[in-house]
């Protein structure tokens, strides 16, 4: 009998470093594992996988059939709305699963799969799923039990062309009514011997449209539609399957082993038969691939990545919560991080059906706030990939929006005729603001006239990139990435600021018209978070290595860093505050602009000049919200305020969506399921409260509970690993390499 492909030595390698409470456990991180005992019943009772490009939610239904729902970072429709794949299910006959029977579906972590388990004999039937992490290839796999038939069916709901309904013109923000939206359907190929294999292709696309309504027909012919053409779908095939159907796979006799691979395929083609020959060649070379080294390479991918780093947290119920949570969502980072496109934060690849009040109210397609990039939700996940060191999911991040930033040039010099690049809060992935913040009524408005009073004015976004990667380089000391990314993006942003801005009788920049993120909109002048922004990065950007800026550059950051105007303060309640800008009025949204020098900026905090003042404006923070893409305890632990930052991060990583059987999927507070804004949040704020690593200094335990223990491996600049135990009150077995680094770590006392 042919038996599941062992598991790498590699797997079971990572090193423990464990508690005591977990050492029942093979593995610390195996205590994460999601383990049901009864099936799903439907997608929200899923679980998540995916390699980082191909994703899918895998649940079972009551009768034992095991659905897919399968998703990509790069399947976007004519109208740049992120789209499923498709569904699959997949049956044995007869079914192993007896209702009220011994069942077990488990997420292991470590391996990087699920396996569902039917029946508690010698010989239980067991499933296994998994997304290889190097091949783009869905893997299903039976073993054991009575000899069965597999079959495999294809399940599409994009059947017809039919106007949007209301609901679905709520995720696509580039048409003006319903009725301007088609769903078109998906083809279903004929022929083609024992596959099913089926496609969903863009003859129109909203980028045209887009392009001239926001003025920027005259460099059309400099840019290419990202969306005709784009084609996605995927081939089915198998071990011994043969076509029954159009949509169906079944095999051949019954037997105690099946094997099923899927893979998708996204690419702009001229014809949609060239997407075909490209689909059937790819699936070709997939069904010849050793099967078992594909799987022992999937399982070295998954021990190298839980090896880079991990934080587990002991100490009660509520530590044991958050370190589950950390575990769950860097696995879901993993899952879809590594693809054509960042991560989602209205739902990352995960989205299923919209339910409410047990009424289906969507197909999987839909997700509040659509397709588009919005910088606020969308940084959220990212800074926290740095001390994880998951440097390559950070990339996609970079590449959409360098590859955006000969539009934004070409856009600052249309609109307002300066040089420079504007990053805009709400974005297509190709860089054009959306059509409805642009505004669809134009008259009266010259071009760059914004009409949505939320984004109109919002500059400091270009700022926040700028810190990142600054933060990436740094951490990576990439000399490729510092010339190709850093330094351009940087530039970029810089002469916005430099060449549309003038400056006061002091020779200071009078930034105007602007606003302080979305929350002051009106009569603003010199915003805080960009005053921020310029303080934190100009420095920085000054002390690269030499020859990695010329010297034209430097004089004209070295001049700009001098006409920066200080922050706006106030004396309030006895102390000095931070203002949100040096002129505002009233409020119109939930954020804090005036601690944005706080986080993400980082101007202020433990161990830095003024503390005290930052700490003040903290306490007199107009929002006190916290969940969602509110960043506050992240502040609070920055501030090394660590009682506030463990009240707020508990209670986050138990606002989960009570729809959802998976306990990693939060929200949806402002955005959607699973809301990948809180994700980030909880991640970043576990490790600011843990490890704070700016310049050369690292800070152990700045904001630590002193009745929480934790074992940790985390990065820090200059290719840094800092690891250690801290457990009964002390510090134990700290290792930092390289080992030159260890006289940069100053080890504080827990509080």
């Amino acid at each position: 009998m042919r038996r599941f492909a062992p598991l790498v030595t590699a797997v079971l390698l990572l090193a423990p470093a464990a508690f005591p409470q977990f050492a029942t456990a093979r593995h610390p991180l195996d205590q994460n594992n999601v383990v049901w005992d009864t099936p799903g019943g439907d997608s929200s009772g899923s679980m998540p996988m995916g390699n980082g490009d191909i994703g899918l939610n895998a649940w079972v239904e009551e009768n034992g059939d095991l659905l897919l729902l399968l998703s990509k970072t790069d399947a976007w429709d004519a109208y740049g709305r992120l789209l499923k794949l498709g569904r699959v299910r997949i049956s044995l006959s007869p079914s192993p699963f007896i209702k009220g029977g011994a069942f077990q579906q488990e997420l292991k972590l470590r391996q990087g799969l699920i396996e569902i388990t039917h029946g508690d004999g010698s010989e239980p039937t067991r499933l296994r799923v998994w997304v290889d992490a190097n091949r783009p290839v869905v893997a299903v796999e039976t073993e054991g039990g009575a000899p069965t038939v597999m079959e495999a069916r294809l399940e599409l709901w994009r059947t017809e062309t039919r106007p949007f309904t209301p609901d679905e013109l709520q995720s696509c923000r580039d048409i003006q009514h319903a009725e301007d939206g088609l769903v078109t359907p998906d083809t279903v190929l004929e022929g083609d011997g024992p596959r099913v294999a089926w496609y969903h292709r863009n003859e129109t696309s909203v980028w045209p449209a887009s392009m001239r309504h926001q003025g920027m027909e005259s460099v059309m012919g400099q840019f290419s539609d990202p969306l005709l053409h784009r084609t996605f779908g995927a081939v089915m095939a198998g071990e011994n399957l043969v076509k029954k159907d159009r949509l169906t796979l079944r095999s051949g006799s019954p037997t105690t082993t099946h094997r099923l691979l899927i893979g998708p395929l996204t690419a702009q083609t001229p014809t949609a038969e060239a997407w075909r020959d490209a689909a059937l060649e790819q699936a070709g070379r997939l069904l010849a691939d050793d099967y078992y080294h594909a799987f022992a390479m999937h399982g070295e991918w998954w021990a190298r990545f839980w090896e880079r780093s991990w934080l587990r947290v002991g100490g009660g119920a509520d530590a044991e919560e958050v370190s589950r949570a950390y575990a769950l969502q860097r696995w879901m980072n993993a899952c879809a991080g590594r693809g054509a496109f960042p991560i989602k934060f209205n739902g990352s690849l995960f989205t299923v059906e919209w339910r409410e009040n047990g009424e289906v109210k969507s197909d999987p397609d839909y997700r509040r706030w659509g397709g588009s990039y919005w910088w606020q939700n969308t940084r959220l996940p990212y800074f926290p990939m740095l001390a994880s060191g998951d440097f390559d999911l950070m990339r996609p991040l970079f590449k959409m929006y360098m590859d955006c930033l000969p539009l934004a040039n070409a856009r600052s010099r249309i609109w307002f005729n300066c040089d420079g690049a504007v990053l805009p809060e709400t974005m297509s992935f190709w860089g054009l603001y959306c059509n409805i913040d642009y505004g669809w009524d134009r008259e009266g408005l010259e071009a760059g006239d914004m009409v949505n009073p939320y984004i109109r004015w919002i500059w400091s976004s270009g700022l926040e990139l700028a810190q990142l990667m600054l933060d990436y380089y740094d951490h990576t000391m990439d000399d490729t990435f510092l010339k190709e990314s850093l330094v351009p993006w940087a530039d970029a942003a810089l002469r916005y600021y430099d060449t549309r801005f003038a400056r006061d009788k002091q020779g200071k920049l009078l930034i105007t018209p602007t606003q302080a993120v979305e929350t002051y909109q009106a009569g603003v002048v010199n915003d805080t978070p960009s005053l921020a922004g310029l303080r934190a990065v100009l420095p920085r950007l000054l002390a690269l290595p030499e020859g990695a800026i010329g010297e034209e550059m430097r004089l004209r950051w070295t001049r700009m860093l001098g006409e920066v105007p200080e922050l706006p303060t106030e004396t309030r309640r006895g102390a000095e505050r931070i203002l949100p800008a040096e002129t505002f009025k009233m409020r119109g949204n939930v954020e804090n602009p005036e601690l944005y020098p706080v986080f993400p900026f980082r101007l202020f905090g433990v161990d830095k000049p003024g503390l005290e003042l930052a700490r003040h404006t903290y306490n007199l923070r107009v929002e006190k919200a916290f969940n969602g893409w509110q960043q506050t305890a992240i502040q609070a632990a920055l501030l090394g305020l660590a009682d506030e930052a463990r009240t707020m991060l508990v209670a986050n990583v138990k606002n989960k969506h009570a729809g959802s059987r998976f306990p990693a999927f939060w929200g949806p507070n402002y955005d959607w399921v699973p809301d990948q804004d809180q994700a980030g949040n909880i991640f970043n704020t576990v490790q600011t409260m843990l490890m704070q690593a700016d310049g050369k200094k690292i800070l152990l335990f700045p904001a630590w509970p002193r009745d929480w223990e934790v074992a940790f491996k985390l990065h820090a600049p200059e290719n840094t690993t800092v690891e250690g135990v801290y457990r009964d009150g002390k510090l134990e077995g700290l290792t930092v390499v390289p080992e030159a680094r260890r006289a940069d770590v100053v080890v504080m006392d827990p509080q």
